[in-house]
């Protein structure tokens, strides 16, 4: 396929609006982290608080996904994902007014996360149901590529910005340009207009459409498999990644440098994008569980030696591996899962690989006090590789292959 042909997927009107919402989003949502995690900083000195406010949003949208995946499957996704973005920008406005105004105080930041990610959890699987909407099926692997290059060459920028505008002006300007882009793209979202949706059996209710979406979900192997690994290995990530790693940024080699890193992780995953446009994966899961394993890097670098060179090196690396990763995790969501069951998939892949993210996020600061940042993060590395690789025990993920059809997008 060449270049032309790859990125001919935005002529298609739906996806295109779909596209430039997301990306309008997108470049601010890779400046509220950092943002964040440093308006954290500035008020309690301390990675436990930092891990506080970043449970505050992650328990929630746990806690609700999977009414948010049953919402998604059963009213229109463009209406769930515009409300959601709506709802986002007047919490993230609130925070950085606060944080403008020097009156934030710990918990105002917990309840507006929270808030947040109560909301999240209906846009997150609306968001991955409406894609086989909007793009015919053998055109999903360039539009999810496209989305995700889009992400990439924001997040190279994004976070070195952040940081700047943190250094300069105060984390939360950063935090008011992610609120403004939110009410940008619930505006480009009008004008996505799904097909008309055929004759639906009537809904059994709530409780049955749940019912019915786990049975599912157990009854698929590669799909629990690679959930319940994710559920070990966002954890890992997240806490020592998302909350140590700040932290000891700050007491080594400075919060540019924590910045430039992040920037770089965007590298890897633009550059191995490109790559992907070319590249057919035959057997997405075996090869994504692999290249996951690359995460692991900057952890052992980090408690290796931190300093800013190795672990932009590693960061980009890991951004690699993650990016196919994500692809093949995608191609393998939306090629064999039926349309109308999208979104509640979607939303049991999330309950089960984001429930342990709080506990990492609220255990990783006091584990850093007690053992140590450096140790903690070489321990956290090496459980890291040992997890993704016993997903590949299981033949369901080894030998998954690609499903060739061409079809219309589902209505």
């Amino acid at each position: 396929m060449t270049w032309r042909e790859s990125f001919g997927v935005l002529r298609a009107p739906e996806f295109g609006w779909f596209f430039w919402s997301r990306v309008v989003n997108m470049a601010g949502g890779v400046m509220a982290p950092i943002a964040l995690a440093f308006a954290v900083l500035d008020i309690d000195h301390s990675a436990s608080a930092l891990g506080q406010v970043l449970a505050a949003r992650s328990i929630p949208l746990v806690v609700f996904l999977l009414v948010g995946g049953v919402i998604a499957d059963r009213f229109s996704r463009t209406a769930v994902l515009q409300w959601s973005n709506l709802l986002s920008a007047v919490t993230q406005g609130a925070a950085a007014t606060l944080v403008i105004s020097g009156q934030a105080e710990l918990w105002h930041l917990i309840v507006l996360e929270a808030i947040n990610g109560t909301v999240n959890a209906a846009s997150f699987p609306a968001m991955q149901g409406l894609i086989p909407q909007l793009v015919p099926r053998e055109r999903l692997k360039e539009a999810n590529l496209l989305l995700s290059m889009s992400r990439s060459v924001l997040a190279i920028a994004g976070p070195s910005v952040a940081a700047v505008l943190v250094v300069t002006v105060g984390p939360g300007w950063a935090l008011a340009v992610d609120a403004s882009t939110w009410a940008l793209a619930a505006l480009f979202l009008l004008r996505v207009r799904l097909p008309a949706a055929g004759p639906r059996e009537p809904s059994a209710g709530m409780i049955a459409e749940l019912r019915e979406g786990w049975t599912f979900f157990r009854g698929t192997q590669w799909l629990w498999v690679v959930v319940l690994a994710f559920g070990v290995l966002n954890a890992i990530q997240t806490g020592a990644l998302s909350t140590l790693a700040p932290a000891l940024a700050k007491e080594t080699f400075g919060v540019k440098g924590y910045g430039y890193a992040v920037s770089a992780e965007a590298v890897g995953m633009l550059l191995m994008s490109l790559v992907l446009l070319r590249t057919n994966l035959k057997r997405p899961l075996f090869v994504g569980m692999l290249t996951a394993t690359a995460l692991a890097l900057p952890m052992l670098v980090l408690g290796a030696h931190p300093a800013v060179v190795p672990f932009c090196l590693t960061m980009a690396l890991a951004g690699a591996g993650i990016e196919v990763f994500g692809l093949a995790w995608t191609l393998a969501m939306m090629e064999h899962v039926d349309e109308r069951m999208q979104s509640r998939a979607w939303s049991y892949d999330s309950l089960g690989s984001f429930v342990a993210i709080p506990a990492g996020q609220l255990l990783y600061g006091p584990l850093g006090d007690w053992l140590g940042f450096r140790e903690v993060l070489l321990a956290s590395g090496a459980a890291y590789v040992v997890v993704a690789l016993l997903a590949l025990l299981s033949r369901d993920v080894r030998t998954l292959g690609r499903v060739s059809t061409t079809s219309q997008p589902a209505s």
